[in-house]
């Protein structure tokens, strides 16, 4: 495998796909020596097939503002991989929404959905519209519209998207309302779906209680647990609540969190009021922090800045993609972390992650930390076919024990010789080797 070649031919192919390319390079440089030691993935020409998607769908969305205004926006759809089930991935809503980024997303998809175990391929989509400052109704019709175009390519056994930064319980029940109009079924063709009409319980929240989770197993490693340790979180979405509110049921005391205006530093812990404040917060379509200090003067707000320089024992990364540079990894290890969990999809740089794993530190990469959320949604899509509904408590013993599994495939994969785990390789081949394999037996289609 010659990796350099294969990089700078995906790179002409891909002029100016940064996140893209980027996300690549990470995979292929820690599946190198399994690629070299098992000719049959060279003799299939498996890599130079896995990094290309099997479709990108690019289409155009025209929808009516409360003024009766013409607005246009694009959406996509990249189906890059179902050698081990229908694609399955979010939808995402944000001005910054690309193809570039849809392609990075649903290249990680393909990795984390495999080591899940569950039989999902992987996917992303979006579209760039920006649901912030939008009335009810404009969203309501933005959404159908996008949908009268998406249902073409999705199905209960063909395509499952899901919900992801922008698109919510609302979104998605506006979504399938419109899809169910069209194709006359009403079937589990999303998943994030509302309570009373086929969604599961601790959906929202299981990104982040998965992050959370991975990292409890990575403690587990050096006799360590999450009781007494102090953690900083980054988002303001599902994720973080998710991961803020697990951490405090485990006995970790979280000190910051962040939005996009900046983050707070709570000397004495978000907890019980002050998670139920947060979510008001997030409810309130400000998507800012600072009020949090105006409610408890004892917290501090640190304008425009991350909070990774913060002096923590574990950190959650759950904003958005390489959120955390090679600067923040530096102070995170001077101050002491030992754990770092991701609850984004790739929010540390290259430059982060090697000062993390040069330093020993318990990193788990986003496709086995935050792979909670897919695994819900797999766990939606059995519910649905199986047509009953399982308790919050069933739902989170399988999440559970599907974010232990998915350990233990890193740490089967990643151990080295002297003992420490390299959780980005251990990730990265466990995910490959199933896929792979299936690609194999199931011929050149």
């Amino acid at each position: 495998m010659n990796l350099e070649k294969i990089l700078s031919d995906l790179e002409n192919r891909n002029p100016g796909q940064h996140e893209f390319l980027q996300a690549v390079r990470e995979v292929l440089e820690t599946i190198e020596d399994v690629v070299k030691e098992n000719p049959k993935y060279e003799a299939a020409n498996i890599i130079e097939r896995i990094v290309e998607p099997d479709r990108v769908i690019k289409f155009k969305i025209q929808w009516v503002d409360d003024k009766g205004k013409v607005h246009v926006n694009r959406g996509y759809r990249v189906q890059f991989n179902n050698a081990i089930g229908p694609y399955k991935g979010g939808l995402r809503f944000h001005p910054s929404v690309t193809e570039d980024g849809l392609k990075f997303l649903g290249f990680e998809q393909i990795f984390k959905n495999s080591l899940t175990t569950l039989p999902m391929g992987g996917a992303k989509g979006g579209s760039d519209f920006d649901p912030k400052g939008k009335s009810q109704a404009e969203i309501m019709r933005f959404c159908q519209a996008f949908m009268t175009e998406l249902y073409k390519y999705i199905g209960p056994d063909m395509d499952i998207p899901a919900g992801d930064i922008g698109v919510g319980g609302r979104e998605l029940g506006y979504m399938f309302g419109m899809y169910k109009k069209i194709v006359g079924e009403h079937h589990g063709v999303l998943t994030g779906k509302g309570r009373n009409w086929g969604g599961s319980l601790i959906r929202p929240e299981a990104t982040g209680f998965g992050a959370v989770f991975f990292a409890e197993e990575m403690l587990k490693t050096r006799g360590e647990s999450l009781k007494g340790k102090t953690a900083c979180v980054s988002g303001f979405g599902n994720v973080s609540w998710g991961a803020v509110t697990k951490l405090n049921q485990l006995g970790a005391k979280v000190v910051a969190i962040s939005g996009p205006d900046g983050y707070v530093y709570d000397p004495d812990g978000i907890s019980g009021e002050k998670i139920d404040y947060m979510l008001e917060l997030r409810a309130s379509n400000q998507d800012i922090v600072k009020p949090y200090t105006y409610e408890f003067p004892n917290a501090q707000f640190f304008e425009g800045k991350r909070p990774w320089e913060v002096k923590c024992d574990l950190a959650f990364p759950c904003a958005i993609q390489n959120e955390l540079n090679g600067q923040d990894a530096q102070n995170l290890v001077n101050n002491g972390v030992i754990a770092v969990s991701e609850g984004a999809n790739m929010p540390c740089t290259p430059e982060a992650m090697e000062v993390f794993l040069k330093n020993k530190v318990l990193y788990g990469p986003g496709k086995a930390a935050n792979a909670g959320g897919v695994a819900t949604s797999g766990l939606e899509q059995t519910q649905n076919a199986m047509k009953l509904n399982w308790s919050a408590e069933e739902v989170e013993e399988k999440l559970h024990n599907i974010m232990k599994n998915i350990h233990e495939a890193c740490v089967k994969y990643g151990k080295e010789s002297d003992g420490f785990i390299n959780y980005v390789k251990g990730a990265n081949v466990a995910g490959f080797i199933k896929v792979a394999d299936s690609m194999i037996d199931q011929g050149v289609v």
